[in-house]
């Protein structure tokens, strides 16, 4: 099967008043059509520099990104971004929101054809109830929610999502993770999901990219999720299999891969350290 996205070798270095800073070094890694791919790793590991390269945002120092043959060098709407925060505008609804992204896109088809799409895509994120709403009328969800389904509706072939879940509570983001199961089931739209959750990770992965500490951070390993699909939150729960890669992650991120800091003088004996 040939490579969808390649993320060939790249190195990421920034400029600061002590001199250049290598935030990724030699990061390398195969994409196929359709994969649902995290980044995890310690903050501090390069892992929004990495998608900030995929989306065109950064520049590498070295090596590129190819998606299908072409090298991507400026953000396009064939590689969609969603944020921790959703970035909605304020004074817009729900609907409006979304508009913005198909006039960008697909300006050429009829404002029907327009309209059809863009709640197509407010339903697909089970938002078609509120698609008249503004932001400050729902809830943080809700938002995240539409920036979703804006992102979606530029039809791209890779969607980025960077801790987009991170400010949610745990019930509100168990639902949304449900959502972007279907969503991804239905559409086989490649993703590329940044995550500090270990859980969220084996639930919607295909692979976990587990990045080591920075700087000059690069991939550490790659775990494979061999557990088929639909997957169900309750049910994976009491999986052997669910429990074995979520050690797996674990013990690359606390053992392999520990961050050691020292707490501040008032809260700490002389020698102790605390771990991040």
């Amino acid at each position: 099967m040939s490579c969808h996205l390649d993320i060939s070798h790249i190195d990421v270095v920034f400029p600061t008043p002590k001199g250049p800073f290598t935030a990724v070094q030699n990061v390398d890694l195969q994409i196929q059509q359709g994969e649902f791919i995290s980044l995890i790793g310690h903050s501090g590991c390069g892992k929004s520099t990495v998608l900030n390269v995929v989306a065109g945002l950064n520049q590498a120092h070295k090596g590129g990104v190819i998606l299908n043959g072409k090298e991507v060098n400026a953000p396009g709407p064939e590689r969609a971004v969603v944020f921790q925060n959703h970035s909605l505008l304020p004074w817009l609804s729900a609907y409006q929101n979304v508009e913005l992204a198909v006039k960008q896109v697909f300006g050429h088809k009829s404002k029907m054809e327009q309209k059809e799409w863009i709640e197509h895509n407010l339903n697909l994120v089970h938002m078609n109830h509120a698609m008249d709403k503004r932001p400050d009328e729902i809830s943080g969800g809700m938002k995240q929610r539409v920036g979703i389904a804006r992102a979606l509706a530029m039809k791209p072939e890779v969607l980025l999502l960077d801790e987009p879940f991170g400010a949610l509570d745990a019930l509100t983001r168990a639902h949304l993770q449900d959502s972007l199961m279907e969503i991804h089931a239905d559409l086989g739209t490649t993703v590329i999901m940044i995550t500090h959750d270990v859980d969220e990770a084996v639930l919607l992965s295909d692979r976990v990219v587990m990045m080591s500490n920075g700087p000059a951070a690069s991939i550490g390993e790659i775990l494979s999720i061999d557990l088929p699909r639909p997957r169900n939150r309750v049910e994976m729960a009491n999986d052997q299999r669910y429990s074995q890669y979520r050690s797996a992650i674990l013990s690359f991120l606390y053992e392999k891969q520990r961050k050691i800091e020292p707490l501040s003088a008032k809260q700490t004996k002389p020698n102790q350290v605390a771990v991040a």
